[in-house]
């Protein structure tokens, strides 16, 4: 059996925002941002200003020209920056994983805690339904301020003899960020975090 895959956004939306990025030559998509102003003439005051990321304004022109996006699965961190790779797009590839780790750690509820609880939500693929694993957040054997992430329970419709290597693959033992898998592998729309009964991440919202 294989876990899910997402799929590609509209390919017209990544064309745009592509074109967006290499205004700058050489400049890593994660970290360019976009302004436009409305000078007075005569006067040089700026009026209005608007600032956004590369994507948002590649959006508003893709709804120009062809109305708005239909909504379509995100990827993993580490899918989108293997299809970068495999584009030869080496700035495409350090930046999407770049921005990865800079949204993991600029979190408001990061670092992780013991007692944590992480849900990890699978769509459907094919004839296999959707289902989640349920991991909690613990103290690693051994203690060292170290970390563990625990597999507690999962709801796909698998046999016993057909769970190992399946699921719980994003079970950790003693590291310093029990998160940083599943954060790359499944990506943050996939997760749900939930800290002292109140859920601080919620995966695909908004």
């Amino acid at each position: 059996m294989h876990r899910p895959v997402v799929h590609r956004r509209d390919p017209r939306l990544e064309i745009l925002t592509e074109a967006v990025v290499r205004l700058i030559p050489g400049a890593a998509p994660a970290f360019v941002t976009v302004t436009v102003t409305e000078t007075l003439p005569g006067t040089g005051e700026q009026r209005h200003t608007w600032t956004g990321r590369p994507e948002a304004l590649a959006q508003k022109q893709f709804t120009a020209l062809w109305g708005r996006p239909r909504p379509a699965e995100e990827r993993s961190p580490l899918a989108a920056a293997a299809d970068a790779k495999r584009a030869r797009d080496l700035a495409g590839e350090i930046g999407t994983l770049a921005a990865a780790g800079t949204a993991l750690e600029s979190a408001p509820w990061y670092p992780a805690r013991r007692g944590d609880v992480v849900i990890v939500h699978y769509p459907a693929a094919g004839d296999f339904p959707a289902f989640g694993e349920t991991y909690v957040v613990d103290d690693a054997e051994g203690g060292g301020g170290l970390l563990a992430l625990k597999f507690v329970a999962h709801s796909a419709a698998l046999a016993d003899d057909e769970q190992e290597g399946y699921v719980g693959a994003f079970a950790v033992e003693a590291v310093d960020c029990p998160l940083y898998e599943a954060w790359f592998e499944a990506g943050p729309h996939l997760l749900t975090i939930v800290r002292d009964g109140r859920p601080v991440h919620v995966g695909g919202a908004g």
